[in-house]
């Protein structure tokens, strides 16, 4: 049976996601922002929570996760690297390992930069991933404990999955990574129709995520790094992809 995904905005700018499904009755929720949120699209579905997966250790992720397993006994799924950081797992995994939910197959990406411990949720058969604060819409999370090389590499991964992959990331900042992208590549013509539309949602009050992979690799300028032409943009031709990466990055952190 194919898994239904419901994305769940939380606090002012987070979001959950639901992943539901209808044959088993069994619902996972991906990071639990704010516990009263997420019952709320549960309760309107008539689903109740028998897993979470949990992405990373940041409070805008984790906070209600507690009440949630409290509440309806829900098995906590996250990183055995960064278990001391995290809510009690009855799961802890690690990149590369993969486990069952519902019938399906749910591969584990360590995706760390952002935080170190950071681990992304691939369900093959759903195209869907799940990447937290990793890869956003139109932009990465910041470097908070990792290196520029290691969120390199994690993107570089995240960009080899298939191009039709949903991408569920954490946050709404969507709006202002389109205009930080566009300092970048202003004439990058799928940009600037992105940028476009972006605006039009977020004008009628209309989420921009989740995203499509496809896309990202096509206007995302932290997904572009390695492109010969973004590189000459930067002033950076014949730097290393990785180089080419820190540096919009660190433009991104003085936007």
């Amino acid at each position: 049976m194919p898994l239904e995904i419901i994305t769940v905005p939380c606090l002012s700018d987070n979001y959950a996601f639901l992943i539901g499904s209808p044959g088993t009755g069994e619902t996972a929720v991906v990071d639990v922002p704010d516990a009263g949120a997420v019952e709320e699209a549960l309760s309107g579905r008539g689903w109740k929570p028998t897993h979470v997966f949990v992405t990373h250790h940041h409070s805008d992720h984790i906070g209600g996760v507690d009440i949630l397993r409290s509440a309806h006994g829900a098995k906590v799924v996250g990183s055995a690297e960064d278990a001391a950081r995290l809510p009690k797992l009855d799961l802890a995994v690690k990149g590369g390992e993969s486990f069952e939910f519902a019938g399906h197959n749910v591969a584990v990406m360590d995706v760390p930069g952002h935080t170190v411990g950071h681990i992304a949720f691939h369900i093959p058969s759903a195209k869907a991933v799940f990447t937290g604060d990793s890869l956003m819409a139109l932009g990465c999370g910041r470097v908070f404990e990792g290196t520029m090389e290691q969120m390199w590499a994690s993107l570089s991964k995240l960009a080899a999955l298939p191009d039709d992959t949903i991408v569920c990331s954490g946050h709404e900042y969507t709006a202002e990574n389109a205009r930080f992208a566009l300092t970048i590549e202003p004439e990058n013509p799928a940009l600037v129709a992105r940028a476009e539309a972006v605006a039009a949602a977020r004008a009628k009050g209309e989420p921009t995520v989740p995203s499509i992979l496809g896309e990202e690799k096509a206007t995302n300028p932290f997904l572009r790094a390695a492109r010969p032409e973004v590189k000459k943009l930067l002033g950076m031709p014949g730097e290393t992809d990785a180089a080419a990466f820190a540096e919009i990055r660190a433009r991104k952190n003085r936007f």
